[in-house]
């Protein structure tokens, strides 16, 4: 396949591949930057068109698992940073006749308890995902460079 692609079209795949790093430099970047220049070039070559649609949908992809993560721990972190919300002693209410006193308490068994385990898989996840994020971009750029057809993994198919 590498006869039939020229130079120009293996790089512009493979700038469409690592700008999509430019999220880390300009919010949105990863799907503004790969969007414009898929956009301008999809029609004349097929190998861009390809390579365009694989990046986008792998980051949407990502954007998407990151979300749905960041959802799911939302409920163990209001748990364990505020595990006494709907006690009312837990603000300070009983203790209105010791203002002149000032105690702060730190239970370690309420802050380590077993929320922590659900959360530290969350975290876990989500580091995994930005993890597979880097390496398969690195993969997508230098594999499109040599002219070979890439296909993420985990994508969801948003663009057809």
């Amino acid at each position: 396949m590498t006869e039939t692609l020229t130079k120009h079209e293996r790089n512009l795949s493979a700038i469409i591949h690592a700008s999509t790093f430019s999220k880390y430099f300009i919010p949105f970047g990863n799907f503004i930057i790969p969007l414009v220049l898929w956009t301008a070039n999809k029609k004349e070559y097929e190998f861009v068109d390809y390579n365009g649609k694989q990046a986008l949908n792998f980051q949407i992809s990502i954007l998407l698992y990151s979300i749905l993560i960041g959802m799911i721990s939302i409920p163990f972190f209001i748990g364990g940073l505020i595990p006494n919300i709907f006690d009312f002693d837990h603000f300070g209410f009983s203790t209105f006749s010791h203002l002149n006193s000032v105690n702060f308490h730190f239970d370690s068994d309420h802050f380590f308890g077993p929320w922590m385990i659900p959360a530290g898989v969350l975290v876990f996840a989500q580091s995994a995902l930005f993890i597979i994020n880097i390496i398969y971009t690195i993969l997508a750029t230098i594999r499109t460079n040599e002219g070979q057809y890439f296909s993420y993994p985990l994508t969801i198919k948003f663009i057809k």
